[in-house]
C-alpha cells in the first residue's frame, strides 16, 4: 500500500463511528458494501446492523485475524479498507506465542505445516512459511511480515461462530 493510500484511508478511518448490532444508516451501508466486495455478505444492503450484517462482520475479523466480536471499530474499519490484516506482530524464528500458533494453525489447514500447534516459531515452522511463501510468489525469507499475513488471510478456515462464545452466551441460544 502506498504512503497516500495509507494516508487516506487512515482520515476515511478516523471519521467511521463504532458499529454493532443495531446500528443503522449511511455507515452501516457502506459497511455492508464493503462486506459485499469482500464475499462475506450475500443479503441486500438496507443500512441496518442485523445479525446477518452480525455473522458477516465476524466471519470477516476471523478471517484477517481480528477478535470477531461484531463491533465494528478502527481496526475493523482499517482491515476493511485495506483488504488485509492489520496490527499483526512479524514473527520469526525463534518467537512464540499466540501469533505463532496462529501462523502454525493457517499452515496446517494449507497443508504447508505438519507438525503441532504449540506456538513456538521452530526450524518446522520456519521451512513451512518458506515453503508458504514461496508458493504464494512471496519472498521466502520465513518472516511472517504484513505481506505474509495478507497472503495466510487468503487460505479459507472453518469459522465457527461459537468458537468464541462463553458459557453463558452458548446458553442463552445466541443466532446467527
Amino acid at each position: 500500500m502506498s504512503l497516500i493510500t495509507k494516508m487516506k484511508s487512515t482520515r476515511a478511518i478516523a471519521n467511521k463511528p463504532q458499529l454493532q448490532l443495531g446500528s443503522q444508516g449511511q455507515a452501516v451501508l457502506e459497511l455492508e458494501q464493503m462486506l459485499t466486495k469482500l464475499r462475506v455478505y450475500r443479503q441486500p444492503a438496507k443500512g441496518i446492523f442485523n445479525s446477518s450484517v452480525d455473522f458477516a462482520v465476524k466471519l470477516f475479523q476471523f478471517r484477517v485475524f481480528l477478535s470477531p466480536d461484531g463491533i465494528v471499530g478502527p481496526l475493523t474499519w482499517e482491515a476493511l479498507y485495506t483488504e488485509s490484516p492489520v496490527n499483526m506482530p512479524v514473527v520469526k524464528l525463534g518467537c512464540s506465542g499466540e501469533a505463532v500458533a496462529t501462523v502454525q494453525e493457517v499452515l496446517k489447514v494449507s497443508k504447508h505445516y505438519g507438525g503441532s500447534i504449540d506456538g513456538v516459531f521452530s526450524n518446522l515452522t520456519d521451512g513451512a512459511v518458506r515453503a508458504f511463501q514461496k508458493s504464494f510468489g512471496l519472498k521466502a525469507d520465513g518472516i511472517v511480515d504484513r505481506q505474509t499475513w495478507a497472503a495466510l488471510s487468503q487460505i479459507p478456515r472453518g469459522y465457527d461462530p461459537n468458537w468464541f462464545l462463553t458459557e453463558d452466551r452458548k446458553l442463552n441460544n445466541l443466532q446467527f
